[in-house]
């Protein structure tokens, strides 16, 4: 050691007091990058799972920066002898390198709180949605629906979402305050069908399904409106009617609950279809090709080289094919 100093004290014309902290200092710098080395090689390898193993390899190079600066700034600057000092920088260290699971369990602390979801709700956060099936001190439980499964039915997959999304991302729950969602069901019939028969067909239909639904959502929009600003009208069902390229749109509006949306879309339409099968003046509109014929559409015929009957035209060679002003005439 003292040999190390008196060389760098030659070598670099410093002082034995400064010697020395280079000397504290090369040491602390080998030391731990010996021991991170040693963890990244030896025990992180042997963990399975490999968000546990990427976490554990980002905190040990955090923790090793993090201890070095303070060594060094120990060593270096005057200020860090103060023990408040050191336990302050040690304390910001410490909250940079755990960042996110502070913002976990900050999250979780708010999720216990003021319950945005809990155990059992049918929520959607970010890009996911599921049912939570579980909360944590770190994460929360979704048993996923959606994604390549239609109309909300479950994929079968379990999600493991960080508590501190709820922070980050919009939070929407199917199962607070109102606890019945709206849903569509639009049908297309032809121009030529009797669009006020379907249309009180198809609302007849809606309110079979829907009715008692709606009694019961309006106690529930009395309650909710206790703590929201919820404001609905007409909670029965109704049908809505618009006009598109290929036939007049019917959509029938109606209230369910989150969990059965397929279910009652799957009964309203199979009513509909038994409706439309038995009548002859409503057809489903679908893309299809529509061809004229001018005496039926009661326009006059047209003849073979295009012009309509009784229009003068001009004499033409044999291979021209075209049409003209008659002989003689002049424009102006």
């Amino acid at each position: 050691m003292e040999h190390i100093s008196l060389w760098l004290q030659g070598t670099l014309g410093i002082g034995p007091d400064s010697a020395t902290r280079v000397i504290i200092s090369g040491i602390t710098v080998l030391v731990l990058y010996i021991l991170h080395n040693l963890m990244t090689r030896l025990v992180i390898p042997k963990i399975d799972d490999v968000y546990t193993r990427y976490r554990t390899r980002k905190l040990s190079g955090y923790l090793a920066f993090l201890i070095g600066a303070l060594i060094l700034g120990r060593v270096w600057f005057r200020g860090f002898q103060s023990l408040a000092t050191f336990l302050g920088l040690v304390s910001a260290g410490i909250a940079i390198a755990l960042r996110d699971p502070l913002s976990n369990l900050a999250g979780w602390l708010f999720i216990v709180w003021r319950r945005p979801l809990e155990v059992g709700d049918r929520v959607q956060i970010g890009a996911d949605a599921g049912d939570v099936i579980d909360i944590r001190v770190f994460q929360f439980t979704l048993l996923e629906i959606g994604n390549w499964v239609g109309a909300d039915q479950s994929t079968g997959r379990v999600i493991h979402i960080p508590n501190g999304k709820v922070f980050t991302e919009a939070v929407a729950n199917y199962s607070k305050g109102f606890k019945y969602i709206w849903n569509e069901i639009p049908v297309l019939i032809t121009f030529e069908s009797d669009w006020r028969k379907a249309r009180d067909i198809l609302l007849d239909i809606g309110t079979r399904h829907a009715a008692s639904m709606s009694e019961v959502a309006e106690r529930r929009l009395r309650e909710a409106a206790r703590r929201f600003m919820i404001f609905y009208r007409k909670l029965t069902p109704t049908v809505y009617l618009s006009v598109e390229d290929s036939g007049v749109l019917l959509t029938i509006r109606y209230l369910c609950e989150p969990r059965n949306r397929r279910g009652t879309e799957q009964a309203i339409w199979e009513d509909i279809l038994s409706a439309f099968e038995a009548r002859e003046d409503i057809d489903f509109a679908y893309p299809t090709t529509r061809f004229f014929d001018n005496r039926a559409e009661g326009k006059r015929a047209l003849r073979a080289d295009g012009t309509r009957r009784g229009a003068p035209t001009t004499p033409s060679s044999p291979d021209a094919g075209t049409t003209g002003r008659p002989s003689g005439t002049s424009s102006g």
